[in-house]
């Protein structure tokens, strides 16, 4: 009992020590759009892969044995599926890989909706067109199971492309947002994205490297998700283990940190059946 006593206070000090740490006051970084230009001072780009275990480096380079391919296998059936009075993903936009560089290129400013829209807010979009043309018995939602195959299929016919932002103007305004929430302080430990993922990317928490946070390859597969999930379910497991309250599902405050992570990771190239621990 004293054993056990003693290993829980040793415990909860290194996650004080640790928590303290990255609490600490570090003067906001700013990030360019330009490829080589939007790391700060010392910090070589790179893609959250390279901070993986070598296992799951191989995991993710093997497609016999990488769970999310199941999923972009699942995208790619349905994007040439048709039903009755249906027409499939390919009779409007082409093969998927014509999509080459669609993926990359996301987010994107939609006039219509004045506002960016994700792969995932244009594959949603699609869906719901055909909804009661047999294509779901359901209305389709952001984050469901079809949509997140569709978005990660195309993901994969993005693969190896690099990722290149918008250059509407009217997107600066939603990736200044963006930038202003990355680096602002939320929830009870009073931290940032910025103090975790510019300034103390590669060292380690709870065991696990520190990424620095691009959107490679969203959709992706998570090991603790045991699933594929989006950029926003990433984006409030963060604002939830800084214990701050998540914004709405769907809200716009996403899609303003989406349009600044995909201008911050210009240059990095497109990864297809992303895993992440």
């Amino acid at each position: 009992m004293v054993t056990a006593l003693i290993r829980t206070a040793r415990f909860a000090i290194t996650v004080a020590l640790t928590l303290a740490a990255l609490a600490a006051a570090a003067r906001p970084l700013a990030f360019a759009g330009s490829r080589g230009q939007n790391t700060p001072p010392g910090l070589q780009q790179r893609s959250g892969y390279e901070d993986m275990s070598a296992s799951l480096q191989a995991l993710q380079r093997d497609m016999g044995l990488n769970p999310a391919w199941l999923s972009i296998e699942q995208g790619r059936a349905a994007w040439n599926a048709t039903a009755p009075a249906q027409r499939s993903c390919a009779s409007c936009h082409g093969p998927l890989d014509s999509m080459a560089r669609s993926a990359a290129a996301h987010p994107r400013w939609h006039a219509a909706s004045n506002r960016p829209r994700t792969v995932e807010d244009q594959v949603l979009e699609c869906r719901r067109r055909q909804e009661g043309s047999g294509m779901s018995q359901t209305r389709p939602q952001l984050g469901d199971g079809m949509s997140l195959a569709l978005s990660a299929a195309l993901v994969a016919a993005s693969q190896g492309q690099a990722l290149s932002p918008d250059p509407h103007p009217a997107l600066a305004p939603w990736v200044e947002q963006g930038q202003q929430l990355w680096h602002q302080r939320m929830g009870q430990l009073n931290l940032s994205c910025a103090q975790c993922h510019d300034q103390r990317s590669g060292q380690r928490l709870g065991g696990t490297r520190i990424p620095q946070g691009h959107d490679t390859g969203y959709p992706l597969y998570r090991m603790q998700w045991q699933g594929l999930g989006s950029l926003e379910r990433r984006l409030r497991g963060c604002m939830s283990g800084v214990r701050a309250e998540p914004f709405a599902p769907g809200a716009d405050e996403w899609r303003a940190l989406a349009a600044y992570m995909h201008r911050r990771s210009a240059g990095l190239l497109m990864e297809a059946g992303a895993i992440r621990p």
